[in-house]
């Protein structure tokens, strides 16, 4: 079973029923993209496809490539990329990431990907199989998405992800082990009374040590206000713009 819902004035989405929905991490990672349109861009673990589609809406990505090991998700996917006329700008490929087609390998200016967060042996698991792989690192966790993206970027070429603050330094080996230098993180807050629930962090292949930490990304106003009209004038910039402002970037590139 599949429903479908508008995500905003450019994007309406069908889901796989049980898989994950759409969430504030895919829609900030979107805005964090950096611009891309001179070489292709590619998204590990597509899921139905919501990154691509916000970014490609609002003119950040030129030709995409959208990669994920299930084969009903990329159905979805492949439907939603129809459903918002945007056939001509991006493919979907049902593929294993751990072992792509090496006609892949150093062709993306920018690779990006929202990975698992759990362990595959941590907590409860989902009755839904399609979550539970979306969710834990039973196919795949961010060592495999890192070496991948090291393997389909050109030099100089970005990877881009969001990851779980208390995961932080597992993602930031990761992507130093696969020469991937993390040069820009931004930490997300949904008050300034909480503990980060996000961290958002792009790093560049052969690039040299010096990582830029933003301001603090803080979503909500107040405990008593997490809610859409209690965001933070930054969060309503970046829903407004799908872009973050420039205190989030790196004035190093």
């Amino acid at each position: 079973m599949e429903k479908l819902e508008k995500i905003n004035d450019d994007i309406s989405l069908f889901s796989q029923e049980g898989s994950l929905d759409f969430g504030t991490d895919a829609y900030l990672l979107s805005a964090f993209l950096r611009k891309n349109t001179k070489y292709p861009s590619a998204e590990l673990g597509c899921g139905n496809g919501v990154i691509t589609l916000l970014a490609t809406a609002r003119k950040k990505l030129g030709q995409t490539v959208m990669f994920d090991i299930q084969s009903s998700l990329c159905a979805v996917a492949a439907k939603n990329v129809e459903l918002n006329r945007m056939g001509d700008k991006i493919t979907v490929v049902n593929a294993d990431i751990k072992n792509l087609d090496a006609k892949y390998n150093g062709v993306f200016g920018t690779v990006f990907a929202n990975p698992p967060y759990l362990k595959a042996d941590g907590g409860a698991h989902s009755e839904d199989e399609s979550a539970d792989i979306c969710r834990r690192e039973i196919k795949g966790g961010i060592s495999d998405f890192a070496v991948a993206a090291a393997k389909l970027l050109r030099h100089g070429g970005y990877f881009t992800c969001v990851y779980r603050p208390d995961r932080l330094a597992e993602m930031l080996c990761a992507m130093r082990q696969a020469k991937l230098e993390p040069k820009r993180l931004t930490l997300v807050y949904p008050t300034l009374s909480h503990a980060p629930c996000l961290a958002l962090c792009e790093a560049k292949k052969g690039a040299d040590e010096g990582l830029f930490m933003t301001a603090p990304l803080v979503i909500y106003e107040a405990r008593d206000k997490m809610t859409q009209s209690g965001y933070t004038e930054d969060m309503k910039k970046i829903y407004e713009s799908g872009d973050f402002d420039e205190r989030f970037k790196n004035p190093g590139k």
